[in-house]
C-alpha cells in the first residue's frame, strides 16, 4: 500500500477483524488497529513514530482500503510519508 524511509504498510486479503495494517521495518514487525490505533509487535522507536504520523494523515484511507480488501477489490496505493 504504502513505502517510505525503509517502511513497508501492507494489508491482506482474507484478514480478520478488527480492521488493521501490518508495517515492517527491517526485521522489525508491528500489526496496527485502523480505529484504536493499538499496536502488536515491535518496531523501533522512530519508525513507530512515523507510521503514527502516516497513520493520522491517511486514516480515511485505510478504512476504505480494509473494506476493498473484505470486498475482494484491487487496494488502493496510499501516498508515502514525506
Amino acid at each position: 500500500m504504502s513505502r517510505f524511509f525503509g517502511i513497508v504498510i501492507a494489508m491482506f486479503y482474507r484478514e480478520h477483524e478488527p480492521p488493521h495494517y501490518h508495517a515492517t521495518y527491517a526485521e522489525h514487525r508491528a500489526t496496527i488497529q485502523i480505529e484504536s490505533v493499538e499496536v502488536s509487535g515491535t518496531l523501533p522507536k522512530r519508525a513507530l513514530n512515523l507510521v503514527l504520523e502516516w497513520h493520522n494523515l491517511h486514516k480515511e484511507e485505510l478504512e476504505e482500503n480494509w473494506r476493498r480488501a473484505r470486498s475482494n477489490h484491487p487496494l488502493l496505493k496510499i501516498p508515502p510519508l514525506e
